[in-house]
């Protein structure tokens, strides 16, 4: 018999938040998050609780933890558009169906208690937080960003009446076999054309305080219409903030500038730290903080984070520059490729902005919708 139980004790916090480490311990793909980072969801002055409600569920078979969930109520995005759904996600469990079932019941009557029609994910709180259920690529390391999962979820999701709402894919990107400069001179052109610039900064911290302000504000213009995105909130942008400074290259960020200093596209990559994580379960011990420093100082991978172009500016050309400082980046020593992280299928624009690089789609991620 399954037991579920909303999770409320210190020792069910920690079943939760080990119950994947155990199950994917000896999976070379999976990546874990950062364990002090999920702690902090079940703090009250968590980042997220001036716009979400989240309640949590572990499942028990014979008092052994067998699967968790995790149900969001992101008020904001609600508003936005209108809807009334919850969001699923960390949800994780063996390969049982009457598992799942217990899990997504209490979700869905936890929805309906909260008076919304509809369940949707795996979402996180944001975009900042993991989202997507693997359905391709399930031999591929996973990135930091992203979270992992058994080929099995998909049935067991799908098996409760889940339906596809979008997918999105991921990529490898290597640099062209031929050394093409079209691209740069493309680039150059469009700079000349609309009196752009690259935004200087002498560090991290003079690139925060010069362009932190306009920065979320243009995120919140270009990502305005995508699957799901919210607002970022003083608490997210003061986070996001936080995670720059850990890990911010000055050579793996491109800001472009108009003639009056205005930010009218931005790009923003992170070293790869998967590689780094992937043995450990997410605990910053001396030895994994030595290995994740290596990796931000000399990264062979560069995950993609956040492209953006101010709507006003969006059907001149300007993402080619973007490209451009993308391809600059590859040819550093040591770059072998960077991944492209979760593009909508349905985004073309950003779909086509890879179509100069060698591109490989390695891994497809999906989220489910069902009206309850």
């Amino acid at each position: 018999m399954i037991e579920v139980k909303e999770v409320k004790t210190k020792k069910q916090q920690k079943d939760f938040l080990d119950f994947p480490l155990k199950l994917y311990k000896k999976n070379p793909c999976f990546v874990p998050p950062l364990y002090s980072d999920e702690k902090k969801m079940f703090k009250p002055n968590y980042v997220y609780n001036d716009t979400c409600e989240s309640i949590f569920f572990n499942a028990y078979k014979n008092n052994t933890i067998v699967g968790r969930i995790q149900g969001i109520l992101q008020k904001a995005s609600n508003e936005l558009r209108n809807e009334k759904r919850i969001r699923f996600t960390r949800f994780d469990s063996i390969n049982d169906q009457e598992v799942a079932n217990a899990l997504f019941s209490a979700i869905e009557n936890w929805a309906k208690e909260k008076q919304m029609d509809t369940i949707c994910g795996p979402l996180g709180y944001s975009d900042l937080d993991r989202e997507g259920l693997l359905i391709e690529g399930f031999d591929q390391l996973s990135t930091f960003e992203e979270q992992y999962n058994a080929e099995y979820y998909q049935t067991l999701i799908e098996n409760l009446g889940y339906q596809k709402e979008v997918d999105w894919t991921e990529s490898k990107l290597f640099k062209p076999d031929d050394d093409d400069a079209s691209l740069e001179k493309m680039a150059e052109f469009v700079m000349k054309r609309y009196k752009l610039k690259i935004g200087p900064a002498k560090n991290i911290d003079d690139f925060i305080k010069r362009y932190a302000t306009e920065f979320f504000d243009l995120v919140d213009k270009s990502y305005h219409d995508i699957y799901q995105t919210v607002p970022f909130t003083q608490g997210m942008k003061n986070l996001m903030l936080e995670n720059f400074k850990l890990i911010i290259d000055l050579n793996h960020v491109c800001v472009i500038l108009d003639e009056n200093e205005k930010v009218v596209c931005f790009g923003i990559c992170f070293p790869s730290i998967a590689h780094a994580l992937k043995k450990t379960s997410g605990k910053l011990t001396p030895l994994t903080l030595i290995k994740l420093l290596l990796a931000i100082k000399h990264p062979k991978v560069i995950d993609l984070g956040l492209v953006g172009v101010d709507p006003i500016h969006a059907n001149k050309g300007i993402s080619v520059i973007i490209s451009s400082a993308l391809l600059k980046m590859l040819k550093e020593d040591g770059i072998e490729y960077a991944e492209t992280n979760l593009n909508l299928e349905n985004n073309y624009a950003i779909q086509n902005q890879w179509k100069r690089f060698k591109e490989i789609k390695h891994k497809r991620r999906r989220s489910y919708i069902k009206k309850i």
